[in-house]
C-alpha cells in the first residue's frame, strides 16, 4: 500500500502545486483547508505523514499538531511562511517533526518527505541495533561503533549520540535534546549541549567544523544526517 499524506493548506495555489507535484510522483493524498475538517479528514484516513501550514482559518496550526500529538506519532512536516526562528521552535516542540519555509523548492520538499518516512520505518523496525552509515547503535549494550571500532562516550555522550541516531533526519529543538538527554530543569543550559555536541563531532566527524552528521539548524537546534544507501 502507497503512502498516504495529507496536505493541511488553505492558500489554493499552494495546495494545488502540492496535488500535482504529488500525482507526478505517484504519491496519494488528502487535502485539507482548516483545521476541523483536518481532524476529520485524519481520523477516517489514518494518512502516513501530515504537511501542515501554521496559518489556518479556524486557528494555529500548532493547535492542530498538539492535538494531533494527543492520538498520533505520524510524522508532521510544517510548511509555513513564518520565518521567525521561535514560531519555527514552537511547531518543532509541540511536535512538529520537521519544517519547511515558503517559497520552497519542491525536491527539497520530497527530499524531507521521503526522509521522515523512511526515518519513521526504521524507528517502528528498531530493535536493538541501528545503522546510520559508519555509526552502529547497541542498545542492549550501551555501545556505538564508529568504522566498526567502539567509540569511548561517557555516559551523557553516548545518551545524546543515541538520542540523534534514532531520530535521524529529524530537527530537534535545543529544548527538546536538553529535556531529552539531561532531563527536566536543564531546558536553557545551552552551553552543556554546545559542549558535548563538539566533543561529539570530534570523536565522529572527518572535519569538526564541516560536520557531515550533526549538523547545525541556525536559532532552532540541530539535525542528526545520514543517507540510506
Amino acid at each position: 500500500m502507497k503512502e498516504l499524506i495529507h496536505i493541511i493548506e488553505d492558500d489554493s495555489s499552494v495546495k494545488r502545486l502540492l496535488e500535482i507535484t504529488f500525482k507526478e510522483y505517484a504519491f496519494n493524498f488528502i487535502s485539507s483547508e482548516s483545521k476541523k475538517n483536518a481532524i476529520m479528514m485524519f481520523l477516517s484516513h489514518n494518512p502516513s505523514l501530515l504537511i501542515v501550514d501554521l496559518g489556518l482559518p479556524d486557528g494555529d496550526g500548532k493547535d492542530l499538531i498538539k492535538q494531533i500529538r494527543e492520538i498520533s506519532k505520524v510524522p508532521i512536516l510544517v510548511l509555513t511562511a513564518r520565518h521567525d526562528e521561535k514560531e519555527i521552535v514552537a511547531a518543532l516542540d509541540v511536535g512538529a517533526d520537521d519544517y519547511i519555509t515558503k517559497p520552497f523548492s519542491v525536491n527539497e520538499l520530497l527530499a524531507r518527505i521521503r526522509a521522515n518516512l523512511r526515518r519513521n520505518i526504521a524507528k517502528e523496525e528498531i530493535d536493538n541495533n541501528f545503522i546510520c552509515n559508519d555509526l552502529e547503535l547497541d542498545i542492549s549494550s550501551r555501545t556505538i561503533k564508529f568504522k566498526k571500532e567502539v567509540l569511548k562516550l561517557t555516559p551523557i555522550e553516548y545518551e545524546l549520540l543515541k538520542y540523534f541516531m534514532i531520530n535521524a533526519n529529524k530537527t530537534l529543538t535545543h529544548k527538546q535534546i536538553l529535556n531529552e538527554v539531561w532531563g527536566v530543569g536543564y531546558q536553557t543550559e545551552m552551553q552543556y549541549l554546545r559542549t558535548y555536541v563538539n566533543t561529539l563531532r570530534k570523536k565522529i566527524e572527518e572535519n569538526s567544523t564541516r560536520p557531515k552528521y550533526i549538523k547545525t539548524e541556525s536559532g532552532i537546534g540541530y539535525r542528526f544526517s545520514y543517507t540510506q544507501d
